[in-house]
């Protein structure tokens, strides 16, 4: 097995994923860091979900916020759902794992938030409840898929921004995931206090 070159072509086909997606995925991005500014600066939040890598995406992004991205600006309200244990744990108990971020965006969500929502697949049965929850309390939803977006992409409305990954391989997903998420923060930070010099 020639391990070697196993690894050269994950660098390949991630580098092509990615110059693949630059034009396709550039307007989605855009509007997707307009609508969080639009809540930030309306003393909005953004709230985030995901299941397995992609709950460490949604932290990621909220960490980056709460903290900083690449420069120093003042703290940006961001809630990732995937973190409370014990609500999680509490309500998969007693409800169902379908309703772990729902219920909390009906208890922590407020018009004009947003949501961000991610699944590779567009078909984890929670993070779908968790669109609906958001619709439902007049949040905003911001989704980054892939494979086509399945059903996620069907329940979203107009204001909402689909950021779909055009590949059906969900290591390069998440690998243009974490992109759009840092050219989201970027974006942001641009957005609320200029460009660097």
């Amino acid at each position: 097995m020639d391990l070697i070159s196993r690894i050269a072509l994950h660098f390949e086909d991630s580098a092509q994923t990615k110059l693949a997606c630059a034009e396709a995925l550039s307007m989605p991005i855009l509007e997707a860091t307009e609508s969080m500014v639009r809540a930030l600066l309306s003393n909005g939040k953004i709230l985030a979900c995901g299941n397995g890598g992609s709950a460490a995406d949604a932290q990621h992004f909220t960490a980056e916020l709460l903290g900083r991205f690449e420069r120093e600006r003042p703290e940006l309200a961001a809630i990732a759902l995937t973190t409370d244990t014990s609500a999680i744990s509490a309500i998969a108990n007693d409800y169902s794992w379908e309703q772990v971020f729902a219920k909390q965006i009906r208890a922590l969500g407020q018009s004009g938030d947003v949501l961000l929502a991610i699944s590779t697949s567009g078909e984890s049965p929670n993070v779908l409840a968790a669109v609906e929850a958001a619709h439902e309390r007049d949040l905003r939803v911001v989704a980054l898929t892939g494979k086509g977006g399945g059903m996620l992409a069907e329940m979203l409305k107009e204001g909402d921004v689909h950021v779909c990954v055009p590949h059906d391989r969900t290591a390069r997903i998440q690998e243009v995931h974490i992109l759009a998420i840092h050219c989201i923060c970027d974006g942001i930070d641009c957005l609320l206090m200029g460009e660097e010099t």
